[in-house]
Order: structure tokens, then C-alpha cells, then sequence
């Protein structure tokens, strides 16, 4: 039985082999071939192969986002919605957090200021645990870290002093207009990427969760950009 899957996060022969060898060590395939240029793995086997059994077999900084057979797409759905949990989660945890520093006396300007500080701080120490891996796969789809490689490795920093800013209240529209123009041109690569139905990892948290790039991902940016764009007029 032949089976095709994408999978996001190959990035060169070394990534090729580990794939093959992971692939292949599965009950019942007797074949793997990976082709690095359309990020793809046909698995041939004696069996159907499960969405789930493929993607547990690859190390996290692998994401399988489809495979080849319709009626495994609910499956897919349910496997995407299941790997942006995290995402979601971590979102609530900001929210509700921002909503109690400020619920006795009651400011929706200091709680949005607090949700966009502790915003930047959670999501760029997920960054910093894999940095090499994070400007790897940030530079796949940010326009500014494609012609810049150090951008890549400084933003998790940037992120940092940003979220610092907000939080202490030290120069807070500078923070707020360089948050419109890094998360504006990242919401950029991030459509285009939509738009041309790449399938690859979100840097948004790193390398350590296996997030596809997803509306969600456009949704959070957006998110903070206009928070920026409230705050600021």
C-alpha cells in the first residue's frame, strides 16, 4: 500500500535520512522514499498507516500536516486542532492573567498592556529553548529573516525587551510601533504562506511544540497589532 505525506521541518539529507529511518523502523513498511524539494514522504506498506503512529514516530521538530488518502482528512482536522491546544491554552492562561492583575481596579488599557507584555515573554521563551531551530523555521516564512539570518537569532530578544517595556511601562508607544512593524511584516510572510498552501511549521512557540502554520497563526499577530494600533490612538 502506498501512502503519500507532507511533512514540514525537513531542511536538509541529514533531516532526509532521520525521516527514512524513522518511517521505515514502523510495524509493516518495507519502503520509505523522501523528497526534501516538495517536503514529502511516500510510505509503501502492508497495511493503512495511521495519521497519529506516523507523526509519533518523528522527532518534534518534524510535523506530518497531511497524507493522501480522503478519508483521512477528518483526521487531520482533529490532529491539527489537537497540535495548536498549546496555543490555545497559552492564550487563555494571558488573558485570564491580565484580566485578574487588573480586577480590583479595573483598566482595560493596563490589561491590555499586561496581555501584550506577557505575550512576548512566554512566547519568546519557547524561542530561546531551540533557538538555531526557531530561526530556521522563522526564517521559512518571515520576510526580514529570509534576507537577514541574525534576525532569526536576536528576535526571541527582541520579544524579550518588548514584553519588558509593556510590563514596567517604559517607553510604551515605541514598544507599541515596533510591534506593529515586526508582527506586520511576520502577518505578511505568514499569508503569503497561507495563500500559497505551504505546509510548514509556526515558530511561533519554537521548536519544542509541533504547531502547522494555520489561520491561527495570522489570528494571534493580528491580535497584538491591533491591540498596538488601540492603544496607540
Amino acid at each position: 500500500m502506498k501512502s503519500t505525506i507532507k511533512i514540514s521541518g525537513m531542511t536538509c539529507n541529514g533531516c532526509k535520512s532521520t525521516v527514512e529511518s524513522k518511517l521505515g523502523s514502523l510495524d509493516g513498511v518495507y519502503d520509505v522514499q523522501v523528497d526534501l524539494t516538495k517536503s514529502e514522504a511516500i510510505i509503501y506498506s502492508k497495511n493503512p498507516i495511521s495519521f497519529s503512529l506516523i507523526s509519533d514516530s518523528l522527532p518534534s521538530k518534524y510535523n506530518v500536516v497531511s497524507n493522501g488518502h480522503v478519508q483521512d482528512n477528518e483526521i487531520i482536522k482533529s490532529s491539527k486542532i489537537k497540535q495548536l491546544r498549546p496555543l490555545f491554552i497559552i492564550f487563555g492562561y494571558i488573558s485570564i492573567t491580565s484580566i485578574l492583575l487588573n480586577f480590583k481596579d479595573w483598566n482595560l488599557t493596563n490589561a491590555m498592556l499586561d496581555f501584550m507584555g506577557l505575550f512576548y515573554i512566554i512566547f519568546s521563551f519557547f524561542k530561546i529553548i531551540d533557538i538555531k531551530g526557531f530561526s530556521i523555521s522563522f526564517r521559512m516564512y518571515d520576510p526580514l529573516a529570509k534576507k537577514i539570518t541574525i534576525y532569526g537569532y536576536i528576535y526571541p530578544f527582541i520579544e524579550i525587551l518588548l514584553g519588558l517595556m509593556f510590563l514596567i511601562r517604559i517607553e510604551v508607544n515605541i514598544a507599541l510601533l515596533i510591534t506593529i512593524v515586526i508582527l506586520g511584516i511576520t502577518s505578511a510572510g505568514v499569508t503569503q504562506t497561507l495563500l500559497d498552501k505551504r505546509s510548514i511549521n509556526c515558530a511561533c512557540l519554537g521548536t519544542t511544540l509541533k504547531l502547522p502554520m494555520t489561520e491561527a497563526t495570522f489570528i494571534e499577530n493580528a491580535i497584538m497589532i491591533i491591540m498596538a494600533i488601540v492603544l496607540l490612538t
